[in-house]
């Protein structure tokens, strides 16, 4: 049996965190798919291909390239219990009998050796704790000359979601325990293309492309919709935590105010629409 190495992600993943995106999958579908597109593209599958899913979650990725490389395979794979139940259960309900599921740690998971011709993910090499090893291990996955493909975020000033966060972070900075939301292994740690270039040189991977890519999604019906949603993620978990341990009011209220305050200016007639800044990641394994 292999060792879990990254927990604390794993913790998050299979727990409330887990939980909010596997039962709003549809919801977070909403923000990022404008990237299923570009990602799928890049990645350059085929029929036949065997296709890896790297942090697949709810599996939408997974199942427009299982679609793509029929009569090939794809398989899922992902730290989160729930989000893979929730992939499962859409993959059945669409009659798609070539995608598997598997729930371990990119870093160590026992992928087999050589078995992939792709391997591709929207959002999900972010989290790792030692990405070189997890990088290295994807490598080890693919054929030689196997192709690599994902998106990750880019600085948060190109996010306007990201702005969102600030805003409400300096609305609540009366609140001394109101800390920043995005740390450690995590939404931001694959933002700088110069070391994503060396991570993926040193896990054995040759011709590394990043490509600024950028797409404007779906937050909610309207601010107070988009609000109520983010106050269920993790930054918006966080928020609340820390105002409540100061004793000072509701948390939850204050940052559901502060959240409603700040989404007000993108309301559009179709919505919540921000946009996400990204880098589209190309490789191939040497």
């Amino acid at each position: 049996m292999y060792e879990l190495v990254n927990t604390a992600q794993s913790q998050a993943w299979n727990g409330d965190e887990g939980r909010h995106w596997s039962d709003h999958h549809d919801r977070w579908n909403a923000v990022n798919e404008g990237f299923n597109e570009p990602l799928l593209t890049a990645a350059g599958i085929g029929p036949g291909d065997r296709v890896l899913d790297v942090g697949c979650g709810a599996g939408q990725t997974t199942r427009l390239a299982a679609r793509t490389a029929a009569p090939g395979s794809v398989l899922g794979l992902d730290l989160s219990g729930p989000m893979l139940d929730r992939a499962r259960l859409l993959a059945a309900r669409e009659g798609l009998g070539n995608i598997g599921f598997e729930q371990g740690d990119a870093q160590v998971h026992p992928l087999p050796e050589a078995a992939f011709d792709a391997a591709l993910s929207r959002f999900g090499v972010m989290f790792f704790a030692d990405p070189a090893a997890a990088f290295g291990n994807i490598a080890r996955a693919l054929r030689p000359g196997g192709r690599l493909a994902f998106v990750c975020m880019a600085d948060p000033a190109r996010s306007e979601w990201a702005q969102v966060y600030g805003a409400v972070n300096a609305a609540l900075s009366s609140a001394p325990q109101a800390s920043a939301v995005f740390t450690g292994p995590g939404m931001f740690s694959l933002a700088d293309p110069a070391a994503v270039h060396e991570v993926l040189g040193q896990a054995g991977f040759d011709d590394v492309r990043t490509e600024a890519v950028a797409a404007l999604g779906l937050f909610g019906r309207d601010a107070d919709d988009a609000a109520e949603h983010l106050l269920g993620s993790g930054p918006g978990r966080h928020l609340v935590e820390q105002l409540d341990a100061t004793g000072d009011g509701d948390g939850a209220e204050r940052v559901r105010a502060a959240l409603r305050a700040a989404l007000a200016p993108y309301e559009q007639a179709t919505g919540v629409r921000m946009r996400t800044g990204a880098w589209l990641v190309t490789a191939v394994r040497r």
